[in-house]
């Protein structure tokens, strides 16, 4: 208990899942709970028989409703310029991912509709992709960088990921993936484009307070081992936490060298083998599971769920919420997909969504778990079990979120 004879706000009669690991209970269920608040943070929480007498100075009455940490999105593309429904149409016709970039579409496509974009054009679109998440109990998000390829355009995103942090009812992280595809100025010179990156870009980016974490795409169509560990190590010498898209079309031994650098996380690996998984398992590394990009770009390679299990891997889901290989603008739809397309368990898509998300962006000492001491971000549902959120394709029983204690209802 933070303060045993005062709080903000208690809220009763509700059914908590705390998400705590190691729980007595399934979704660590508490299922007549309540929960007291101070100064935006968790100060009690437990069984409502066992609640302490409080002054609050004010009481909610959940009515048996549903209560879980506030949900985490931990890997999107949430702020870009342009659309490419026409490279939908192409996949659906046979083309490959692989192919529409080598043509000149995929991320390059959005790279030059960002570049024309101004900061309130992409402020305006993305508010309203972010504003769908938070309608479905999102209280924290993370947004990259990477479709601006220069210092002016990667900034001007990063600078429009942190006011929405400011403006909107949501905690922003913004992490820098200007090794995201090869600048077109550099075409067929990605190791000048590196060098550039790392003397240039990143320094302005990190001098003007614009970035939490470091992220690359190792892949054939993007950048080698030896290019992304450069980039790892720059992010090192600026105190930079690291995260890594790889393993998502071929194994280049990414998740190990993620893992090296003490990553946040490793994403995608649809192709990660055991060696891989034994590094991050070493290394505290989350994988970070996108269903979405497997859906959309009708992948047929499973991420390795069982083998991640088996080494006691932390494993979050996300969104990956960009406008080509994985245009998902819904979380709860992640939920399903995660559990249908790669057989987690309900439980593990939540805890995937939340515990999990939370340590895939470092910040699981404050969130991610309903536990004393934690930030009072919270979603209200208008269900009772907490499957029905994994469950049910389509629905949102969001009824709205607490971030640091403050309600704010469902718009």
């Amino acid at each position: 208990m933070m303060n045993p004879s005062s709080c903000d706000l208690v809220l009763r009669n509700a059914r908590i899942a705390t998400l705590e690991k190691d729980a007595a209970q399934p979704y660590g269920l508490i299922d007549r709970g309540a929960l007291a608040i101070a100064q935006g943070r968790v100060a009690w929480v437990g069984a409502e028989a066992a609640l302490p007498a409080l002054e609050a100075q004010a009481e909610t009455d959940c009515h048996g409703r549903l209560l879980t940490p506030g949900l985490i999105d931990c890997h999107t593309h949430l702020v870009w310029g342009g659309e490419r429904i026409d490279e939908f149409e192409a996949r659906l016709a046979g083309t490959s991912y692989a192919e529409i970039a080598r043509r000149g579409g995929g991320i390059a496509a959005t790279v030059a509709a960002t570049r024309k974009a101004s900061a309130d054009e992409l402020y305006a679109t993305a508010r309203r992709r972010l504003r769908k998440l938070m309608a479905e109990g999102v209280t924290r998000v993370e947004i990259k960088s990477g479709y601006g390829l220069d210092t002016e355009t990667e900034a001007r995103m990063l600078e429009v990921a942190r006011r929405l942090g400011r403006e909107q009812a949501v905690r922003v992280h913004t992490t820098f993936l200007g090794a995201h595809a090869v600048a077109p100025e550099f075409a067929g010179r990605a190791d000048a484009y590196l060098t550039h990156l790392i003397e240039q870009m990143l320094p302005a980016l990190t001098r003007a307070g614009l970035v939490d974490a470091v992220d690359a795409f190792l892949e054939h169509i993007a950048f080698s081992p030896a290019q992304v560990e450069r980039l790892f190590e720059a992010a090192r010498r600026c105190s930079l936490p690291v995260k890594l898209h790889t393993d998502q079309l071929s194994n280049l031994g990414g998740a190990c060298l993620a893992a090296g650098f003490g990553a946040l996380s490793a994403d995608h690996l649809e192709y990660l083998d055991e060696q891989g998984v034994c590094a991050m398992a070493a290394a505290g590394t989350v994988a970070v599971l996108l269903p979405g990009a497997f859906f959309f770009l009708r992948e047929t390679q499973v991420p390795p769920v069982e083998t991640l299990r088996r080494h006691g891997v932390a494993m979050a889901l996300a969104t990956d919420l960009n406008p080509g290989s994985s245009p998902l603008h819904s979380l709860l739809a992640a939920l399903t997909l995660g559990s249908v397309l790669f057989r987690l368990t309900p439980e593990e898509a939540l805890a995937g969504v939340t515990r999990n998300a939370a340590r895939a962006l470092g910040v699981a000492d404050v969130a991610g778990t309903i536990e004393i001491g934690k930030r009072a971000d919270l979603a209200l549902w208008d269900i009772e079990k907490p499957a029905m959120l994994v469950a049910d394709l389509g629905s949102n029983p969001c009824l709205g979120r607490y971030l640091g204690g403050r309600w704010h209802a469902r718009a």
